[in-house]
């Protein structure tokens, strides 16, 4: 069964890959695909952004689409990057935008964050299946660690025993983080289904 991910994201890609690839899905990238497409991001959602560039690939392949919306929600910033984390205050650079996070952490105790995903898998019928993962932690100090992309060397997860994502080895996060917790609730529907893999 051929799944296509809506996104160029190559650090994304890859862990979709290494999520599904076991299941016996063909994973492919909408590059892939030779689906050239950037949807832009109107939603005021994670979960409406995610079914907009999902809706967008399917109209143009047919075929079994996964699409998502991740963002960083730090508490002591008002929820902030949020719907906004891959573009954060309009920086150019992962380096730049978790530079920003840090500094607007400045003098404040409060350094509570969460990762949200939200998967939406449209079937071969052209149906939107919506699955939601949230990943709690907090900000560290300093970035650390070369693992992973976007907000990892600063984010240290409840369950990352004080270590940044960054500093965890790749098999960590694809067990623990947002993203493994909306996957899991998607292969366990697609299992439901009895779908061929």
């Amino acid at each position: 069964m051929k799944l296509i991910i809506a996104s160029n994201n190559k650090g994304k890609i890859r862990e979709y890959k290494d999520i599904f690839e076991p299941f016996g899905f063909l994973v492919r990238s909408q590059g892939e695909e030779n689906i050239n497409l950037e949807v832009e991001e109107t939603g005021t959602t994670f979960e409406q952004n995610a079914a907009l560039k999902a809706r967008a690939i399917y109209d143009r392949a047919h075929c079994c689409v996964i699409s998502d919306d991740s963002g960083l929600e730090v508490e002591a910033l008002g929820g902030e990057p949020g719907l906004y984390s891959a573009r954060y205050k309009g920086l150019q650079t992962e380096h730049e935008r978790r530079m920003a996070v840090l500094k607007g952490l400045e003098g404040k105790d409060n350094r509570n964050a969460r990762f949200v995903t939200c998967i939406c898998f449209i079937d071969e019928t052209g149906k939107e299946h919506l699955f939601t993962g949230i990943w709690k932690g907090v900000i560290a100090a300093k970035e650390e660690g070369a693992n992973g992309f976007g907000y990892d060397p600063i984010f240290i997860s409840e369950d990352g025993n004080g270590k940044t994502t960054a500093s965890m080895p790749l098999s960590f996060k694809e067990t623990y983080s947002h993203r493994a917790k909306a996957v899991k609730a998607l292969i366990a529907y697609l299992q439901s289904r009895s779908l061929p893999a």
